[in-house]
C-alpha cells in the first residue's frame, strides 16, 4: 500500500515520470480533440446541411459514426498494443487522430464529415487502453491507483483547454477576426490538430515497459499469444471480466457520449431563446452559440476534474466497485437535473459542473479498475475491449436520441425528454458490479 507518510509520487523515478507524462499528454490531447468535435458538431451540421431540423437529427448520427470508429479503433489498436508494444501503438494513434481532426475542417457535406470523423475515432479509440496499460505496467504497484486516477483527471485539462479555445474562437468570430474566411467550426477543427502533432515527437522516443518486454519473451517460450481475443474470450476468468466490464463501461459511456456531450445543444437553445429579442444575424447568433457552448464545456470539466479526483480517492479508500457505483449514481441524477431543469442562463453555471462531476468521474474508476482485471498478455486488449467495445453499444444512444427526438416533435423539448429516457441505461452498471472482483490492494494479475 502507498505509505501514509510520504505522497505516492515520491516513489516515482525519472523513467516513471517520463512514461506518466507521455501517456497523460496522449490522453489529454485525445480528450482535447473529442471536445472540439462536441463544440463544432452542431454548427457544422447547420452549415453543411442548410436545414436546422435536419441538422438537429443528423448531428446525433455523426456522433454514432464517431463512436463506431472509436470502438473499432480501440479494439484493433488495443490488441496491437499487447502484440507490438504499448508505446509504439500509442504514437500511431495520436498521429492518426491529430491529422484527421484537422482534415474535418475541409468537409463539404454530411458524408465527408462522417468519413473524417470515423478516421478520427479510430485514432482516438486506441489511446485509453494503450495509455493506462503502459502506465500500469511501468510504475510501482503501490502508486498505480492514484497515478491512473490522476492520468484520467488530467484529461479534463484538455477538455478545459478546448473550452477556453472555443471561447476565444467565438470571440474572434463575433468580431469577424477569424483568418482566411474560416467559419467557427472549421477553425475549431484546425486548432484541434496542432497540439497532438507536437506530442508525437515526444511519444516516439518512449521505451516499452520492462514488464511487458519480459512477459513477451517468456510468453514466446510458453506459446502464449499476446493480444488474442480468442484467449480473452475463452478463458474462464478473463472472459467473465471482459463481458461484465463491457457492460459496466458501456453504461458510463452512454451517459457521457449519448447524453452529457449533447449539453451544447441545450445550451444553444437557451442562448437562442435569450437572444431572440436582439434580432441578431444568423452569423452573429452562431458565434454567440459557439461562445456559450464553449463556456458550458469549461464549466462541465471543472466539475469533472473534481469528480475524477473524488472517485480516485474513493477507489483507494473504499474500493474500486464502491467508487464506480458512486460515480454512476451521481451521473444518473445529475443528467436528469440538466435535461429536465436547465432552462435559464444562470442554471448553466451550476448544473453543468454537477453533471460533469458525475458523468466523467466514472471514467477515473475505469482507468484504475480495468488494467487490474487482465494479465500482461491481455491488459491492453481487455481494457480496450471493455472501454471501446462498450462504445458500440454507446453508439446506439445518439442514434436512439435522434429517432426519439424526431418522434417527440423534432424540437428541443423532444430532445430533453428523449435524454431523460436514455439516462436509465446508466443504472445497468449497478447490475454487473456484484459479479466483478474487488481489486483494491491486489497486485496486477498474471497468467
Amino acid at each position: 500500500m502507498t505509505s501514509s507518510i510520504q505522497p505516492w509520487w515520491r516513489a516515482f523515478k525519472r523513467e516513471h515520470w517520463v512514461i506518466f507524462i507521455a501517456a497523460s499528454l496522449a490522453w489529454l490531447f485525445d480528450c482535447f480533440d473529442q471536445q472540439f468535435f462536441n463544440l463544432a458538431r452542431d454548427s457544422a451540421m447547420e452549415d453543411l446541411l442548410r436545414d436546422k431540423a435536419r441538422a438537429t437529427e443528423y448531428a446525433t448520427y455523426t456522433t454514432s459514426v464517431f463512436l463506431v470508429g472509436w470502438a473499432l479503433g480501440g479494439l484493433v489498436l488495443g490488441a496491437l498494443g499487447d502484440r507490438f508494444g504499448r508505446a509504439r501503438m500509442l504514437t500511431i494513434s495520436v498521429l492518426l487522430y491529430s491529422l484527421c481532426t484537422g482534415l474535418s475542417a475541409l468537409s463539404t457535406g454530411f458524408a465527408s464529415f462522417c468519413g473524417f470523423l470515423f478516421l478520427t475515432g479510430i485514432g482516438i479509440g486506441g489511446i485509453f487502453g494503450l495509455a493506462v496499460a503502459l502506465v500500469a505496467d511501468s510504475i510501482p504497484d503501490e502508486t498505480r491507483a492514484p497515478a491512473l486516477g490522476l492520468l484520467q483527471a488530467l484529461s479534463t485539462w484538455g477538455n478545459i483547454a478546448a473550452g477556453l479555445i472555443g471561447i476565444g474562437i467565438g470571440w474572434l468570430a463575433v468580431r469577424q477576426l477569424l483568418p482566411f474566411g474560416l467559419k467557427p467550426w472549421q477553425a475549431v477543427f484546425l486548432v484541434g490538430a496542432a497540439p497532438a502533432l507536437l506530442a508525437v515527437f515526444f511519444l516516439a522516443r518512449l521505451k516499452e515497459p520492462e514488464k511487458w518486454v519480459k512477459a513477451k519473451a517468456d510468453g514466446a517460450k510458453k506459446g502464449i499469444k499476446f493480444g488474442s481475443y480468442g484467449n480473452l474470450l475463452k478463458h474462464p476468468v478473463w472472459s467473465r471480466h471482459a463481458w461484465f466490464g463491457l457492460v459496466l463501461c458501456g453504461a458510463g459511456i452512454v451517459g457521457l457520449w449519448g447524453l452529457g456531450n449533447f449539453h451544447p445543444k441545450i445550451v444553444g437553445s437557451i442562448i437562442e431563446q435569450h437572444l431572440a429579442s436582439a434580432h441578431l444575424t444568423p452569423a452573429a447568433l452562431a458565434s454567440e452559440k459557439t461562445y456559450w457552448r464553449a463556456l458550458g464545456l469549461l464549466l462541465q470539466n471543472i466539475g469533472a476534474f473534481c469528480g475524477m479526483m473524488t472517485v480516485s480517492k474513493l477507489a483507494q479508500v473504499k474500493g474500486r466497485r464502491f467508487a464506480i457505483g458512486f460515480g454512476l449514481l451521481f451521473s444518473f441524477l445529475s443528467t436528469l437535473l440538466v435535461f429536465r431543469f436547465m432552462r435559464e442562463i444562470h442554471d448553466i453555471y451550476w448544473m453543468l459542473p454537477l453533471m460533469g462531476f458525475g458523468q466523467l468521474s466514472v471514467l477515473a474508476g475505469y482507468a484504475i479498475y480495468l488494467p487490474e482485471l487482465f494479465p500482461t498478455s491481455l491488459r491492453s486488449t481487455g481494457t480496450s475491449f471493455c472501454y471501446n467495445f462498450g462504445r458500440l453499444a454507446a453508439a446506439t444512444a445518439p442514434f436512439t436520441m435522434g429517432v426519439l427526438t424526431k418522434r417527440l416533435g423534432g424540437n428541443i423539448e423532444g430532445f430533453r425528454t428523449a435524454g431523460m429516457w436514455v439516462s436509465l441505461v446508466l443504472l445497468l452498471g449497478f447490475v454487473v458490479l456484484p459479479f466483478l472482483p474487488e481489486t483494491k490492494d491486489r497486485p496486477l494479475p498474471e497468467e
